[in-house]
């Protein structure tokens, strides 16, 4: 199978499943009869532009997205961190950002795909991220990336507040 019947089929699997996961796809590919791996997945999943949307049960699950915002997906990822991200602060070459509760893996996601060759790693929790930076100096690039994109500046409230 080449790589647009394969996509043609993800996009059938995504329209009829509630597909949350790229551990997910992957299996409901294979169950196709398709032998793939959870790599290839990942590539076809930034090519298409999925988005990850709230579902009916309120757990996430693969969306395509529609052309006009296909073109746009830039501004609705710069929108996910908006709507995501509560605060964020950092120490050395980590920055830790405070999501609302259960979208730390969305926001930790969009973030990924950027892409920017200063981010080492991302690792979410439920409202948490840790994101491991390539230096310390990259911290700062990368802090004010995420400002000028969000308007969220650096603080965490005290723990006594």
């Amino acid at each position: 199978m080449n790589k647009e019947e394969r996509q043609e089929l993800i996009r059938h699997i995504i329209g009829t499943q509630a597909i949350g996961s790229q551990i997910e796809l992957t299996r409901a590919v294979r169950k196709e009869g398709v032998s793939v791996t959870q790599a290839t997945i990942c590539r076809d999943i930034k090519e298409m532009q999925m988005v990850k949307t709230p579902g009916k049960n309120g757990k996430y699950r693969y969306a395509i997205a529609p052309e006009e915002e296909g073109a746009n997906a830039q501004g609705r990822f710069i929108r996910m961190l908006k709507d995501g991200i509560i605060a964020i602060s950092h120490a050395y070459n980590q920055i830790v950002i405070r999501t609302i509760s259960g979208s730390a893996h969305v926001v930790a996601e969009t973030l990924d795909n950027f892409e920017w060759k200063e981010v080492l790693g991302t690792i979410a929790g439920d409202n948490t991220i840790l994101v491991i930076a390539r230096s310390n100096e990259a911290v700062n690039v990368l802090l004010k990336r995420i400002e000028t994109m969000t308007g969220i500046t650096e603080e965490f409230p005290d723990a006594d507040e």
